[in-house]
């Protein structure tokens, strides 16, 4: 005899064969073919795909030579004033909100007076 496990009395209960090997009431599928591929059709012929797509040339290496001098300058200054005024604004509003938040917890350790 075979069992399976009834979901409607938390129960193994007696049954045929083909259901013992089908939990649940889980039948195998019908149709064992793919189904259809949704975007089958090419947007382009693979031989007019040519190396490059975009606009522009590969900076890569100047890019390379200009990080890796060695100048004494650290990698996020290099490029001059501009990431000089970035690192400053990013280092000031650092230091301004650790001691804003300094202040916060200050202001919320004192009792409140009446």
């Amino acid at each position: 005899m075979y069992y399976k496990f009834s979901g409607f009395t938390q129960k193994l209960v007696g049954t045929w064969a083909s259901d013992a090997y089908t939990p649940q009431g889980l039948k195998p599928m019908a149709s064992t073919e793919a189904p259809p591929i949704i975007f089958a059709t090419p947007t382009k012929l693979t031989s007019n795909v040519t190396a490059y797509d975009y606009a522009g040339k590969n900076r890569v290496p100047e890019l390379q030579k200009f990080f890796q001098k060695p100048d004494g300058v650290p990698i996020h200054l290099k490029r001059g004033l501009p990431d000089q005024m970035l690192y400053r604004t990013t280092m000031a509003l650092t230091v301004g909100g650790t001691i804003y938040c300094l202040i916060a917890l200050y202001m919320a350790s004192q009792p409140k007076n009446k």
